[in-house]
């Protein structure tokens, strides 16, 4: 790709109008609002043709281009005002007449009266036989992540790399293991991460990995990671941005929905994987969430757990059904999704981005439960104590109404601000208090609190902790390809689920995500290492890793061999050593 200055698409709305702008301009005209002004967030779409054949194309030395000299067609930022709920509803009806009569077509009319809500949702009562299977099994870190990754996934991206490097007329021979070896490299920068990758090569006593360096040349991981690819471009859907990651998403969805913990509570919200190049030198001023990157709508159990995701294309690519904006149709989207497990009464978390009564009214339909915060223009003319004459009132002074064909309650609460919730199947009653800090005080207060509040705040967090988990230790080598960094985000959000399950199954000997991590990347170089070369086989310092306490697991194994310590015949060994050893061997065996 030629070099030129980043020139990025602006989706902001001035009217109908769309700014062609650079990235630049864009954060200097955030920059320069006013404080009183609505938050606002960019996100990067990919390009219009994005199964155009040009996009595949790698920069190769990550030192040369920059993020921020991309083509202006290969970068599209959107600016989203806060209050604007999924930020394209303006654009959507601009673009589609048919919505526009739809939205001019009379609405039915709601009653709302004053008193708590009656639902008739059945009890959970729900059993998780897969997960029970899941702990019988005792699965290792690994083997918890190739849940995720497994044969059938791997095959499939080496199959895909290799069709594209012949396509390019070269013949890469990629392999099941060398694929494994490039996984555990991408994992491994997480935790441990230089300024250039070829650094972990370097011979350099300051820099060297012997890790990395015993598991793949340099030369062939970069030759490898240039052609990485995950589908076949002659079979691309030029309408779909993210065709040339779609066949990834599907398999990835359809592996988390499969292993996901059966619950009643899941959380519904937006995620960001973030895209790595620069944005120019100056700093954003604090307090001010201007984030950059891809959108992608997560659905996630209320610990954490990723069950569903699709990353965000706009109005113009994914056109909204059912009456409901864009986010309203991608809550549907992930109920749906749910329900291929059973129609059971799930209930659903989520903000005021993506609440309102109508959605409510359809997830009511489904048989799902649904509660979250709702912008007042959302709530169908729902006439409750005004904002202003609540906060006169004390703490914990609430107003609320029940639709009486729909069954659905929006409750307005005063606490440190006025909060709108909305919910088909939790009311006011049984209200609980809660601590309130009073600042000037310096005080706890106990304040009354609905009881719709409280299971909202206790169960809605689940997005959030996913994004926390995947923050801590997020890969860090990228390439220049648009969709690198959503690759290392699908890597990332399967090693979060692989943890969450292991919390779930390994009560006895819980790790936590680091060592969890580092477990995975070490088997992964250390298994599938090349040793077919004398000189690097020598290389190799197995007795380091030996006894460095680090991830070692005992697995059964079909093949009974000789025991490492006391050479008897044994049926188990362990993961990292690829050494057969008896349990009752096993502690001796890995202490000098």
């Amino acid at each position: 790709m030629a070099s030129s200055s980043s020139s990025l698409t602006t989706g902001r709305r001035t009217g109908s109008k769309l700014k062609s702008m650079k990235l630049l301009e864009v954060l200097n005209a955030l920059e320069e609002e006013e404080s009183g002004q609505s938050r606002e967030e960019i996100f990067i779409a990919p390009p219009n043709n994005a199964s155009g054949d040009f996009t595949d194309e790698d920069s190769g030395d990550e030192d040369g281009r920059r993020g921020t000299h991309l083509p202006g067609n290969v970068l599209h930022a959107f600016v989203v005002p806060e209050d604007s709920g999924t930020g394209e509803e303006d654009d959507d009806l601009q673009l589609q007449p048919a919505m526009k009569k739809q939205k001019a077509a009379v609405e039915p009319q709601h009653v709302w009266t004053k008193r708590d809500i009656c639902p008739d949702f059945t009890s959970w009562t729900a059993s998780d036989p897969h997960m029970e299977d899941l702990k019988s099994q005792e699965l290792s870190p690994v083997g918890l992540f190739e849940l995720f990754f497994d044969e059938g996934t791997i095959n499939f991206i080496v199959n895909e790399t290799n069709r594209y490097a012949w396509q390019k007329n070269v013949n890469l021979g990629l392999t099941a293991q060398e694929l494994k070896c490039v996984l555990g490299i991408l994992i491994l920068s997480g935790y441990i991460s230089y300024p250039r990758r070829r650094m972990f090569w370097e011979t350099s006593p300051d820099s060297h990995h012997h890790l990395v360096a015993d598991a793949i040349r340099r030369d062939r991981f970069e030759l490898i990671f240039s052609y990485l690819h995950f589908a076949d471009n002659n079979e691309l859907d030029e309408s779909d941005r993210f065709a040339k990651v779609r066949p990834l998403i599907v398999r990835m969805n359809y592996n988390f929905q499969k292993h996901a913990p059966l619950e009643e509570f899941y959380s519904f919200g937006e995620s960001m994987c973030e895209y790595f190049g620069h944005r120019g030198s100056k700093r954003l001023p604090a307090g001010k969430p201007v984030r950059l990157g891809y959108k992608i709508w997560c659905g996630t159990t209320s610990r954490g757990y990723l069950v569903w995701f699709e990353p965000s294309q706009g109005t113009l690519f994914t056109k909204p059904d059912r009456g409901l904006d864009l986010g309203g149709s991608m809550v549907v989207k992930f109920v749906d999704a749910l329900q291929t497990r059973g129609c059971l009464p799930y209930h659903i978390f989520f903000d005021k981005v993506f609440t309102s009564v109508k959605l409510m009214s359809i997830l009511r339909k489904k048989g799902v439960k649904a509660t979250g915060t709702v912008r007042e223009y959302r709530t169908e003319r729902c006439r409750l104590k005004d904002p202003k004459e609540l906060k006169r009132m004390k703490r914990g002074s609430f107003d609320y109404k029940v639709d009486e064909s729909e069954e659905i309650i929006v409750c307005r609460w005063h606490d440190s601000s006025v909060v709108n919730i909305c919910s088909n199947a939790v009311g006011i009653e049984p209200a609980g208090l809660t601590s309130h800090h009073s600042g000037a005080a310096k005080t706890q207060a106990q304040v009354h609190q609905p009881s719709l509040l409280r299971l909202y705040q206790e169960k809605v967090g689940g997005v959030g902790r996913m994004d926390q988990n995947i923050a801590k230790y997020k890969v860090k080598i990228r390439g220049m390809k648009w969709y690198s960094s959503f690759i290392g985000y699908v890597i990332d959000a399967a090693l979060n689920n692989a943890w969450q399950l292991h919390r779930i199954c390994c009560q006895d000997a819980q790790v936590d995500l680091l060592a969890f991590r580092r477990y995975v990347a070490c088997v992964y170089l250390e298994s599938n290492a090349d040793t077919s070369s004398q000189g690097r086989r020598s290389r190799r310092l197995e007795t380091e890793s030996r006894f460095d306490m680090i991830g070692h697991w005992i697995i059964h194994q079909d093949k009974r061999t000789r025991c490492a310590l006391c050479h008897s015949q044994t049926n188990t060994r362990c993961e990292k050593c690829q050494k057969g050893v008896h349990a009752k061997c096993f502690r001796a065996y890995h202490i000098r």
